[in-house]
């Protein structure tokens, strides 16, 4: 069996055994495709030790069962494999202060293990999202902000007055943004000063079909550190960008049929470009 199985995470200082902090593969749960349990549990099953979260992008729990929500967290776990609640916590904002406490428990009740916060979404002031950020922490959850580069004008403080914790006059909401990237920085220290456990980049400002925001992804991780980070890899292109670039340690979040080309990446160079790397894992789902 060894002489077969090429990938031994032993051999492999980069790439420890899971729970990893670092070379971390979290993949969407239901979403853009619909997964029942009989395909996650061939999918841990086959790949489950090159996988370490999954996410329920869009809010999709929130459409489920909660019967149904917790016999998808229970395999995970099963496989030692974490479940995050993608961004969703915005939608509570209208029922009042307590609404994300009482989330915040709901979750750990349905087996979730982290709670994803979409800054730009929930257009909240900063004290309020570090309080979030705590409140999850006392739950005995993982908190994970997403942050965009991006941010509405009126939110970026004005020459002279960039300092956290000073109080800045509110602006009216302007429909112009403006990307900052060290504003993002900034805000995420603050966020794992708080307790947050890892910053995720939304991928619509750092990578698209055309590029990826080299000097971006350099600035963040130069200052929040590979461990800290988590970057989207919409195709299998931009995840060998990934691990060219900064290496097996590098954190990212992929489709599912994605797993198996990343993993190859990650453990070997197998060719110079994606389409190389095993052909494409799509076939097996």
């Amino acid at each position: 069996m060894s002489a077969y199985r090429w990938k031994s995470f032993a051999e492999d200082e980069d790439r420890p055994e899971k729970p990893r902090r670092h070379g971390v593969t979290e993949i969407r749960g239901p979403h853009y495709s619909f997964l029942n349990q009989n395909l996650l549990q061939d999918i841990f099953e086959s790949m489950g030790p090159f996988v370490d979260g999954l996410k329920f992008s869009g809010g999709s729990h929130s459409l489920m069962p909660k019967s149904f929500v917790k016999e998808i967290t229970d395999i995970a776990h099963e496989h030692n494999v974490y479940v995050s609640t993608g961004d969703w916590a915005e939608h509570l904002l209208r029922r009042g202060p307590s609404a994300f406490n009482e989330y915040v428990q709901e979750c750990k009740q349905l087996g979730f293990d982290t709670v994803e916060l979409n800054v730009g979404t929930l257009e909240i002031p900063e004290d309020t999202l570090l309080r979030f950020v705590r409140t999850i922490k006392s739950g005995g959850l993982r908190a994970k902000p997403l942050f965009a580069v991006k941010f509405n004008k009126s939110d970026i403080p004005r020459a002279g007055d960039r300092a956290f914790g000073a109080y800045v006059v509110p602006e009216p909401r302007s429909s112009e943004f403006i990307e900052d990237v060290d504003l993002l920085i900034r805000r995420a220290e603050r966020c794992l000063e708080a307790g947050a456990d890892m910053i995720m980049i939304d991928p619509e400002d750092v990578c698209n079909a055309d590029a990826v925001r080299s000097d971006i992804i350099a600035k963040i991780v130069g200052r929040l550190g590979l461990e800290k980070t988590m970057f989207e890899a919409s195709n299998a292109r931009t995840s060998e960008w990934f691990i060219q670039r900064y290496g097996p340690r590098v954190n990212l979040f992929v489709d599912h049929s994605q797993v198996m080309d990343l993993e190859c990446l990650r453990g070997r160079k197998l060719g110079q470009n994606h389409s190389s790397v095993l052909g494409s894992s799509y076939f097996l789902f």
